[in-house]
């Protein structure tokens, strides 16, 4: 299968003559074998398949080879949350003295773990600016230095990552890229192919589409060469719990996700449940169907934004006139952008609160990218623990209002902002 669409309907599961067209649900903890030796083997790692839902499951196989397939890795692995996700990723990579690099426009739960509980557990995360350069940014690296962290497309700053840059300074320092494509999928961007090693997504987002299934993936390409690499022990170590295997010699180019399964997600237990993952991997199926759509809508919103006397400013890098729209024709299939819009609504705080009563058709929820379309104001929500100049390091003005722009009819969702933006200013 070539065709990225392809992928999304027929990746993942391949029936057997007489088995289920559909990809079943096994709902079960537990997997029964005929022999303690082949149990064994499996508990140590000799051999694949099944023996624990906490440590795999058919299902979430499914979902996990489909995701692979779409971002072109050699592995994956599903966790309960995209939050999860990130975290075991970086804890695959990193412990206490250890510390990272990450772009600080992010989403506020991503930095928060960033800069308050990981920091409390040794890890200290080094932020960056969009505009820093090459210099500065080499700066910050020692040996210590274990990834670079960036989100392909920042939530909501709505930054676009400057791959060239980021896989010029990583590869010079044989570090890790770890990218979370939560908000353009692969179905617009493919991070593999501008320098990631590893991919996070929520699946929770536009994976799943319909609001139903938290969980986040971890994607491994496959291809860093973590073997003798002096920034990575972990894997280059006997590792006492599985009787003195190096991740890095016996496992070969799928260390990194065979690790974190075999350890992250052994230990921390954030495994995603059995429906989730069906219900997500029946997203993905029309999920090449549901982004063209929401790019569509959400490019149709943006350009009437900007023509409005209500707005500041817009930003979507799909407008020609975005600082990141070149980026957008670099790094995005087909120039699409996905379907999140971010405005600054004049009159500040009082008038973002009057435009999202004024909605009718946009719900005021904590979530973005499902089929239908939903607001809010991140200053006083998802970002909400943050400090004034932390809000301002990620991107978030006090005025700034978030659009998820769902799937509807281009026209009534038009009708229902340009409505809620004269609200906004009586």
């Amino acid at each position: 299968m070539k065709n990225i669409a392809t992928k999304c309907v027929q990746a993942g599961y391949k029936p057997k003559n007489g088995e289920p067209r559909v990809a079943p649900i096994v709902q079960s903890t537990t997997f029964y074998y005929e022999t303690p030796e082949e149990m064994g083997d499996l508990f140590d790692l000799k051999k694949p398949g099944y023996f624990y839902t906490r440590l795999g499951n058919p299902t979430l196989g499914f979902l996990e080879e489909k995701m692979a397939a779409l971002e072109g890795g050699v592995g994956a692995m599903a966790t309960a949350s995209g939050m999860s996700a990130t975290l075991l990723a970086i804890l695959n990579l990193a412990e206490s003295g250890d510390n990272f690099l990450s772009m600080s426009t992010l989403y506020g739960g991503t930095y928060n773990l960033f800069n308050v509980t990981l920091r409390k557990l040794g890890v200290n995360c080094r932020f960056f600016g969009e505009d820093a350069t090459e210099t500065e940014i080499e700066a910050l690296i020692d040996d210590k230095t274990r990834l670079i962290f960036l989100e392909s497309l920042a939530n909501p700053a709505m930054i676009v990552a400057d791959f060239q840059k980021i896989k010029k300074i990583a590869q010079k320092h044989n570090i890790v890229v770890m990218v979370d494509n939560t908000l353009p999928t692969p179905i617009i961007c493919r991070p593999f192919e501008h320098g990631a090693n590893v991919i996070v997504h929520a699946s929770t987002k536009y994976l799943d589409g319909h609001a139903t299934s938290v969980g986040g993936i971890i994607i491994d390409d496959g291809k860093f060469p973590y073997l003798g690499n002096p920034r990575y022990p972990r894997f280059n170590e006997p590792d006492s719990s599985y009787h003195g295997m190096v991740f890095a010699r016996d496992v070969g180019p799928a260390a990194f996700i065979t690790r974190a399964r075999g350890i992250g997600m052994r230990d921390f237990g954030a495994q995603m449940a059995p429906m989730n993952a069906w219900l997500t991997n029946l997203g993905i199926e029309t999920l090449h169907l549901r982004i063209a759509r929401h790019s569509a809508n959400a490019l149709s919103v943006a350009r009437a934004l900007k023509e409005n006397p209500a707005i500041e400013w817009v930003k979507y890098a799909g407008l020609p006139s975005d600082k990141y729209y070149d980026r957008v024709q670099k790094y995005f299939d087909g120039g699409m952008a996905s379907g999140m819009v971010t405005f600054g609504i004049k009159g500040g705080r009082d008038a973002a609160m009057k435009f999202q009563k004024a909605l009718r058709l946009f719900a005021i929820v904590t979530h973005i990218a499902d089929s239908r379309s939903c607001v809010l104001h991140p200053a006083s929500t998802t970002h909400r623990q943050l400090s004034a100049s932390d809000l301002q390091a990620a991107g978030v003005a006090d005025n700034l209002i978030r659009l998820s722009v769902g799937i509807e009819g281009e026209s009534d969702i038009l009708e229902d902002v340009l409505n809620a933006l004269k609200v906004s200013q009586e």
